[in-house]
């Protein structure tokens, strides 16, 4: 929904059934610059776990989504959480959860709060999101933008202050 700016939620839709490479150019408020995110979107498989890794290299940031309706999909955050974090020795990384499905108040299985409390706990910012209903599907990903464009602005710093005088 967030790459095709709502215009795709298809009502009778198949689930992601294996890697799809996606690219959004975001424009950072307040500022003249913009961020083009490259999003692995990959199903939750474990088959697809190899692929999936060797698609990522060595990421930057992470955005793990889970389906509020779905306790077996928030406790399988830890895996892939853990997965991410393996290829990125040494290094922070920054991201989001985002509870999807959060238009289905009667089917959900996962407390806001649970959610809330694992996110900070793995240093991410947390989204609750509806696709359906096209509901806060860009703050995630904003966030996303903007917390990479913060990191560049750290590295190009540190960079210039490496220079001579």
């Amino acid at each position: 929904m967030f790459h095709s700016d709502g215009t795709l939620f298809q009502k009778n839709y198949s689930m992601t059934a294996g890697v799809e490479l996606l690219m959004k150019c975001v424009l950072i408020p307040e500022s003249s610059d913009s961020v083009e995110l490259y999003i692995l979107d990959s199903a939750g498989k474990q088959a697809l776990v190899d692929a999936c890794e060797k698609m990522w290299g060595e990421a930057s940031l992470v955005c793990l989504v889970f389906d509020v309706t779905s306790e077996s999909s928030f406790t399988n955050l830890s895996f892939w959480m853990e997965r991410a974090r393996a290829r990125c020795p040494g290094r922070r990384l920054p991201g989001v959860l985002v509870g999807n499905k959060s238009d289905l108040s009667s089917r959900r299985e996962v407390p806001a709060a649970a959610a809330q409390d694992w996110a900070q706990s793995h240093g991410l910012d947390y989204y609750e999101t509806s696709a359906k209903e096209m509901e806060n599907c860009e703050a995630p990903l904003l966030g996303l933008a903007q917390v990479f464009h913060a990191l560049y602005l750290e590295h190009r710093q540190s960079v210039q202050n490496l220079s001579p005088a």
